[in-house]
C-alpha cells in the first residue's frame, strides 16, 4: 500500500516546523501559515492549522539495517520513548525493529527497519534515509467499521490482528494500525489514546474526521 501523503492538524504551525526542518532536518517543501509540508522519501509528511486537535501515530519505513544508527541518530536530536527500558523494540513477528519519539505535539512518531523488504544500505543514516511514511494510525471504537469502510474503496488485506483490539491492514510498505481505544492504548508510551482528524492521500484517499471516514478525490 502506498502513502503518498499524510496530513495531520495542529494549532503551532511555527513548532512543529522548527522540529521537523531544524530537528530532524526534514526538507521543507511548503512553508505557510496554514501548512507546511516535507520529503520524507517518497512520501510527504504535511501539518495544516486547526485550533483543537488531539494528537495521534505515525511511522516512517528506514532501510532494514539502520536502526542502531537511527537510534544513534535520534539520540542527539530527541528524547527516545521506551518500552521496557529498551529504546529499539523487536516486534519478532514482524521481523522489524523500531524506535519511539514524540514531535512537537506529541504526535507518537516511529522510526521502523522492516527486515523482509530487504531495504539494506551503506550509507551513513541521516533524514535522507527514510524511505516512506509507512504507518497511519487510526483510534476508534469499532475496528470492523473502519475496515470495511476503507476495504468499500479498494480491497485491503489484514496484516496482523482482528477486530477486537487491534488490527493492522496493509502491507509493509503501508499499513493502517487500527486500534479499540477502549481495550488498547498507545504503544510504547501507554498512554490513552484518542480518535485523531487527518487527511491521507496514496492508494487510499480519504478524510477521517470525528471518527468518519470520507472518501476524496
Amino acid at each position: 500500500m502506498k502513502i503518498e501523503e499524510v496530513i495531520l492538524f495542529t494549532n503551532s504551525i511555527q513548532e512543529q516546523k522548527q522540529f521537523y526542518k531544524n530537528v530532524l532536518e526534514f526538507e521543507l517543501i511548503l512553508d505557510s501559515t496554514e501548512k507546511i509540508s516535507f520529503k520524507t522519501g517518497k512520501s510527504i509528511l504535511s501539518f495544516q492549522y486547526k485550533e483543537t486537535f488531539k494528537s495521534s501515530h505515525l511511522a516512517f519505513n528506514i532501510p532494514s539495517n539502520k536502526e542502531t544508527e537511527a537510534l544513534f541518530w535520534l539520540q542527539k536530536r530527541v528524547e527516545i520513548l521506551p518500552y521496557n527500558n529498551k529504546f529499539i523494540s523487536d516486534f519478532k513477528s514482524w521481523n522489524a525493529k523500531a524506535i519511539y519519539f514524540y514531535d512537537a505535539d506529541k504526535n507518537i512518531m516511529e522510526f521502523i527497519a522492516r527486515k523482509n523488504m530487504n531495504t539494506a544500505t551503506d550509507s551513513e543514516f541521516s533524514s535522507t534515509s527514510i524511505l516512506s511514511i509507512s504507518e497511519m494510525a487510526i483510534a476508534t471504537d469499532n475496528i470492523e467499521y473502519i475496515f470495511n469502510t476503507i476495504n468499500g474503496m479498494k480491497s485491503i488485506s489484514i496484516y496482523d490482528g482482528n477486530f477486537r483490539r487491534f488490527c493492522a491492514i496493509g502491507n509493509e510498505d503501508g499499513l493502517f494500525i487500527l486500534i479499540n481505544k477502549n481495550k488498547k492504548k498507545w504503544y510504547p508510551t501507554m498512554e490513552t489514546a484518542f480518535t485523531s482528524d487527518f487527511i491521507i492521500k496514496g492508494d487510499y484517499n480519504f478524510a477521517f474526521k470525528n471518527g468518519k471516514i470520507k472518501e476524496i478525490s
